[in-house]
């Protein structure tokens, strides 16, 4: 019967039948086990800090063997350390708030295995489940708030445009609210959960949760909550569910309802800081003999439903594979051919390339302003015909770029194809640049304390989306004022990806004959050998932050013939001799804005400009240093180029290279702005 072929109604009538089958064990396995498989980790994260391994036959190995049997069943937080220093290992374990103390057993030991797997040698190493987080290091981490490493997740499903501005102020206040009441917890539990209406009429419930570990003091779990209100806008906004992942703190929210009111267990939450005795194993070998049992019993249940099916699923399969691939393929073109714009549209748009609609014109091309029969505004920039790059390349690299979202990125809206015409739209920023704004003596003053704090701040926050956040980690390597430009609201927005360069999510640094960029704000490493990194971006965004608080150019020299300081050796040394005013901007020392968050930018450039790149800060960092002024910064030591002329460094002239050979890692798209 089995390899006799069967009419449709047959194989449907199988088919039902396997599924009553597979519904059936599958019930019976959860019933029995009645722990939901975690799956992989929302994140995790290994060596963070610093470089730690240990060994297979160390004592820090040893103790960390150990961890499992210290994790018993009736609590919900640990933190304990195991062993003696220098091999001790420091703990910290935390289940939600609404998890049955069985669940968070489970969780947090397939946590430890996952950990040991993925951590395979490393000594600090944390790991976030939906329902646990297990974080072990080899140095204290108890009663300390702490936001690194982060995460944050996203639901891909937007609200309407229309209410996207209500709906972030809904999250916000909910954020709000369960801030206070988590914080007020007690050391057993700091944990909130909460609602609140939103929309026409508040038909849509906003549901979320807030928790710290315990272990926090009430100010720094509102400390620690409050920083995901600086990730929320950049990650989430408009999304209908998001979630920040801090060690010490994690704030989620969704559109439907997704914790428990209490623990399924109905018994109160337990903590537990001292390393209990190792469970009883006999509850769990019984566990596992009955799984045993029931999947052999599924073993032969599969066979027979396999042997009956297998001639008909082999060709069914290959079927659906095909037809798979071709729709993935179909996606892929649809994605691009969906950004692609009309030739007679654009040339429309831009009075047929006109002089008067030309903005500027570049290596690449020339850019011009068009604008749509909707009214729209766009910048368009017509590539060279004389460029080498070939149409599928061309199209993988604006379907690349169109993936780049974040509000202090310049969104590249489409592109046009035809012949050898190539065109970019992107959006069109009205404002200038912003070197327009700040080397000028009349607008600078448009730019106080705060408003300069506030672009630094947005500026970090896009180079962050680049190095870390986005699909591909991306180095820019032209960062300056000119490639920075302004929205109508004074929003910054990276522009100008001509000479970025993409990297694989493990790849960390590169080197090139092929030196592009502006001599000023290249790091020295970068601009003497070629060596390039996420830290190359980091110089450069230092000495943008230089020029934004001083109101001059890197080139612009200071002093006398005798001793001539160029911005570096300038900031550097009023620093040291405590004479900010000598160095900051007249226009912003009127004592209307923040004179802290001032010299806190100076601090934080002069650590970005370090000379070593390990020295430097990761734009990670920077977000933090500048979100919470509880972070500590450390001090700076004598930066790098004091004494060289930015626009003369004598380190060998690599503005034309010989070296032709193309890279397929490079990023050939600039963007651009409107006229000043």
């Amino acid at each position: 019967m089995c390899a006799h072929p069967m009419e449709m109604d047959s194989r449907r009538q199988i088919l039902f039948i396997s599924y009553i089958i597979f519904t059936t064990i599958f019930c019976r396995l959860t019933l029995t086990n009645a722990q939901p498989a975690p799956g992989n980790f929302q994140e995790h994260y290994c060596n963070y800090a610093y470089t730690s391994n240990y060994t297979s036959n160390s004592v820090f190995k040893t103790n960390l063997d150990n961890l499992i049997s210290f994790l018993s069943p009736d609590a919900r937080f640990y933190n304990f350390s195991i062993g003696e220093n220098p091999d001790r290992v420091y703990v910290i374990a935390l289940c939600r708030g609404d998890v049955a103390l069985d669940i968070c057993s489970s969780c947090l030991r397939d946590a430890n295995t996952k950990l040991r797997e993925l951590c395979p040698r490393e000594k600090q190493s944390i790991g976030w489940y939906d329902r646990c987080m297990l974080r072990y290091w080899d140095q204290p981490i108890f009663n300390m708030w702490q936001t690194l490493p982060n995460a944050y997740t996203y639901n891909l499903n937007t609200v309407s445009n229309g209410t996207t501005g209500q709906f972030n102020q809904a999250v916000k206040t909910l954020l709000s609210n369960l801030l206070d009441k988590a914080s007020r917890g007690t050391s057993v539990q700091k944990f909130a959960t909460g609602t609140i209406g939103t929309g026409p009429d508040n038909s849509t419930t906003i549901y979320a949760l807030a928790e710290c570990t315990p272990d926090l003091s009430r100010q720094n779990c509102s400390d620690c909550l409050n920083l995901t209100r600086v990730v929320l806008p950049e990650c989430c906004s408009g999304r209908i569910g998001g979630r920040v992942l801090y060690p010490s703190c994690n704030f989620r929210y969704e559109i439907g309802p997704f914790y428990s009111e209490t623990p399924n267990d109905g018994r109160p939450p337990t903590t537990n800081s001292t390393p209990p005795q190792p469970p009883d194993p006999g509850n769990g070998n019984n566990r596992t003999r009955n799984v045993i049992i029931i999947v052999i019993s599924t073993i032969i249940f599969l066979i027979l439903v396999i042997a009956c099916i297998w001639i008909f699923m082999r060709k069914r399969k290959q079927r659906k594979w095909n037809q798979m691939n071709e729709g993935e393929t179909s996606m892929e073109i649809s994605t691009v051919e969906s950004l692609q714009f009309d030739f007679d549209t654009i040339r429309v748009a831009t009075n047929e390339f006109s002089d008067a609609n030309k903005l500027g014109e570049g290596g690449f091309g020339s850019v011009y302003k068009g604008r749509l029969s909707n009214g729209r505004d766009m910048a368009v920039k017509r590539l060279s015909k004389t460029s080498s790059q070939g149409d599928v390349e061309f199209k993988n690299e604006v379907l690349l770029m169109a993936n780049l979202q974040h509000r202090n990125l310049v969104r590249l809206l489409g592109f046009c194809l035809k012949g050898t015409e190539r065109l970019l739209v992107y959006e069109f920023i009205a404002n200038a640049s912003l070197d327009k704004f700040i080397f000028d003596p009349e607008k600078r003053g448009h730019l106080d304390g705060s408003m300069r704090y506030k672009i630094i701040g947005g500026i970090a926050r896009g180079l962050l989306y680049l190095h870390e956040d986005s699909r591909v980690r991306i180095i820019h390597r032209d960062l300056k004022a000119s490639n920075i430009l302004l929205d109508a609201e004074m929003n910054p927005k990276i522009a100008d990806f001509g000479m970025a360069r993409i990297f694989g999510l493990e790849e960390t640094q590169a080197s090139t004959r092929n030196i592009v960029g502006t001599y000023g704000y290249m790091a020295p490493e970068y601009a003497m050998f070629g060596q390039f990194s996420v830290k190359s971006d980091v110089y450069s965004f230092g000495i943008l932050v230089l020029e934004m608080i001083s109101g001059h150019k890197n080139s612009q020299s200071f002093g006398n013939e005798d001793s001539i300081e160029y911005l570096v050796s300038h900031a550097w040394k009023n620093w040291k001799e405590g004479t900010h005013s000598k160095f900051i901007d007249p226009t912003i020392l009127d004592g209307s804005s923040s004179m802290s968050n001032i010299l806190r930018c100076i601090h934080i450039g002069l650590l970005c400009v370090q000379e070593k790149v390990v020295d430097r800060p990761t734009m990670a960092s920077i977000v933090n240093m500048l979100s919470s002024v509880s972070y500590t910064l450390k001090l700076p030591s004598e930066p790098a180029f004091l004494s060289i002329d930015p626009q003369n460094p004598q380190v060998g002239d690599h503005s034309k290279s010989t070296d032709t050979e193309p890279s397929i890692n490079e990023v050939s798209i600039s963007m651009l702005s409107g006229r000043s």
